[in-house]
């Protein structure tokens, strides 16, 4: 196995590559040797290394700030694809640089949630190191969306220990920006209190702990970037939202918030669940989304409050003719997860053995999850996402051939949803919005 040493030397802490053409061809198990390095220190060198060298390429870390900014006061028909990379994050990330690069699609965005972290095994720095590295290695160049996604309060922790879970969520997000995470969804909608006697007093904890996190973001956030900041109204999978709450959430978070820019979107909740609803037999209930409430809000984000517009979480495994009506409507953004996971799973090119492997994984790790009355097909499709940081060098390890045809399955995927939220041939209007800054890290090898 190569290392990364062979192939790049570091100049006053900025990484050069020595032999460009080699280094692409030997990134892949430069990277794996990064990501499965037991050395913690050693680990975040290599892959902050990997980072560099993407960046020094032309492969840029941005904001979506000023696209958002342009979609606030005039949108231009397009729901912008926000996906987050589960398992074989590499390999699934450079499927869709090639079909974004094949489409000329520019808006989109690379996200990771607060529980994926965990369940998965990936901290910030290794998220962005694997997607800048797909990028580099497909040719891509220009502005890379990466987002922190449902940086989410724990009501259970929150309760316990108020301080304790705000400093969690503060070291969170100090960590994300430092990786390069220049978009941040922060999401305080788990402390609602629907025992207090009106809507504002309701959303205070939600505005006052969103405000306090955009403030740290901004005092934070590199000199020439803007920190993209969304924020949340309705837990998803809980009752829908109304104008009612969305103002009283934005004003308070108004009246509240010292930073400078505020927010640029706002999730509600429309209908959906994170993962879908599975039925006894293992496949997922029809959910019928509302369209008219997404529409209305997203209209009075833009009209009343400047921001792009809303934003729709659990829709991966919504029907394909649902995906038509987001641009439709006026959504500015939407969030899919679930059924990328569900194509690599599920996919006949993914061996038999390893699938019962995991699966029995399954069963045997996180058995005490299972819930009273719940089926063995429910409780493996909500429970299996947890093998893949528990399993993730196994994952890696898969058979080229099969790894190649399941990446073929998403390419078809994403490009049917590229095409439905309208942002093929968006790359020309994120360069008009978007201006890449190159911040430099200073990097010292082990």
């Amino acid at each position: 196995m190569k290392n990364i040493e062979d192939f790049v030397k570091i100049v006053d802490g900025s990484p050069k590559v020595k032999a460009k053409a080699g280094f692409l061809k030997v990134l892949d198990s430069i990277l794996y040797q990064a990501v499965f390095e037991k050395d913690e220190n050693r680990k975040k060198a290599y892959l902050g290394a990997i980072k560099e060298i993407a960046k020094e390429e032309g492969v840029i870390p941005s904001s979506i700030q000023e696209l958002y900014g342009e979609m606030g006061k005039n949108y231009p028909g397009f729901t912008v694809p926000a996906i987050n990379l589960r398992g074989l994050t590499y390999d699934v990330a450079r499927a869709l640089f090639r079909k974004a690069l094949e489409l000329d699609v520019g808006a989109f965005v690379l996200e990771i949630a607060r529980s994926e972290i965990g369940y998965t095994s990936q901290r910030p720095l290794e998220y962005a190191a694997l997607i800048l590295a797909a990028a580099l290695k497909e040719g891509w160049r220009g502005p890379v969306f990466i987002q922190g996604d449902h940086f989410q309060f724990s009501r259970k922790n929150f309760d316990k220990s108020p301080e304790q879970e705000v400093s969690y969520l503060k070291g969170l997000v100090k960590e994300a920006v430092e990786a390069e995470f220049y978009n941040l969804d922060i999401d305080a909608s788990t402390l609602v209190d629907l025992t207090k006697p009106t809507v504002k007093e309701q959303q205070r904890p939600n505005f006052e702990k969103t405000a306090e996190l955009a403030e740290l973001i901004r005092t934070i956030e590199p000199k020439g970037i803007t920190v993209s900041i969304g924020g949340e109204i309705g837990e998803i999978g809980g009752k829908n939202s109304t104008p009612g709450e969305f103002r009283a959430f934005l004003d308070g978070f108004r009246e509240v918030f010292k930073g400078g820019a505020g927010l640029s979107k706002i999730s509600v909740q429309t209908g959906t669940t994170h993962g879908g609803v599975v039925l006894p037999d293992g496949t997922l209930a029809k959910v019928k989304i509302d369209f008219d409430t997404l529409g209305a809000l997203s209209r009075l984000a833009r009209e009343e409050y400047g921001m792009a517009g809303c934003v729709q979480h659990g829709a991966s495994t919504l029907p394909e003719e649902a995906f038509d009506m987001f641009p439709k409507v006026g959504a500015a953004e939407i969030h899919l997860a679930t059924g990328f996971q569900n194509i690599i799973y599920d996919s006949p090119s993914l061996p038999n053995a390893f699938r019962e492997e995991v699966y029995g994984f399954v069963k045997k790790e996180f058995a005490g999850e299972r819930k009273e009355g719940e089926t063995e097909e429910q409780f493996i499709y909500s429970t299996r996402k947890k093998a893949l940081g528990s399993l993730k060098r196994k994952f890696w390890d898969l058979p080229g051939k099969a790894k190649s045809l399941i990446m073929k399955e998403l390419e078809e995927r994403f490009a049917i949803l590229f095409h439905k939220l309208k942002v093929v041939g968006t790359k020309k209007y994120v360069q008009e919005n978007v201006k890449p800054l190159h911040i430099r890290h200073e990097i010292r090898l082990p």
